[in-house]
């Protein structure tokens, strides 16, 4: 027991000996895109075996591809853990991750970790080429062959989705925190420098309301070009 106590103490203390605490590391608009794509991925897969439901396999598809390319720019200019720059690593970093993982030396820096980074732009540029293969199917372009990619790459997705959830579990086992939980509040355990101090209220909500409106537009028939 007292063994348990000890190691909980040293988890909740930095190398500097500060105490870690609950800081703000995931801003609005990650959060805002991380669970509409959800939604959106869900809803695609669930809705692409009716015919009956083309119109709502459309919506969510594309507005999928929309959240993506909001999020490939956002990764550029947003908060410091939302840029490309603070979680896209080399090869070699990937596979010290891995090494450190297996010696029992788990990732303690608050955004993504190498892996998981590389893992979610892999996922977005996948879904990018859904999206595409999607719309040129719809144009009857190169006949059942984009089809058939489009239903390829989507079962891609939909087994590196399921790796994504299964590492989320284990790495909050790891880390001591839910992760799930910190995506929705924005929150991690780290050093109060750590965190950002803005977490961009306003650009989420316009994020979330673009996207809903898209999804209008897309369902009811109004962009034909994307639909026909």
């Amino acid at each position: 027991m007292s063994h348990q106590v000890n190691e909980s103490i040293r988890d909740a203390v930095g190398a500097t000996g500060k105490v870690r605490e609950a800081i703000m590391v995931w801003d609005m608009p990650v959060r805002v895109f991380h669970w509409l794509l959800v939604i959106c991925f869900a809803g695609a897969w669930l809705s692409s075996e009716s015919e009956r439901w083309a119109m709502i396999h459309y919506a969510f598809g594309y507005t999928a591809c929309l959240l993506v390319l909001i999020r490939l720019v956002w990764g550029l200019i947003g908060t410091r853990y939302a840029r490309f720059s603070q979680f896209l690593k080399s090869p070699k970093a990937v596979l010290e991750h891995f090494w450190a993982m297996l010696r029992g030396h788990p990732h303690h820096d608050v955004g993504h970790n190498p892996a998981g980074g590389l893992v979610m732009f892999a996922l977005m540029l996948l879904i990018l080429l859904i999206g595409l293969s999607g719309y040129l199917s719809v144009k009857e372009f190169l006949g059942n062959v984009v089809s058939e990619v489009h239903e390829a790459v989507s079962s891609l997705v939909l087994g590196l989705v399921i790796v994504h959830i299964i590492a989320a579990v284990v790495m909050s086992l790891i880390e001591r925190q839910n992760l799930v939980r910190s995506m929705v509040t924005g929150k991690k355990q780290g050093m109060p420098e750590q965190g950002i101090r803005y977490p961009q209220y306003l650009i989420g909500a316009l994020i979330f309301l673009g996207a809903l409106y898209f999804f209008y537009l897309t369902l009811t028939g109004r962009l034909p070009s994307l639909t026909q």
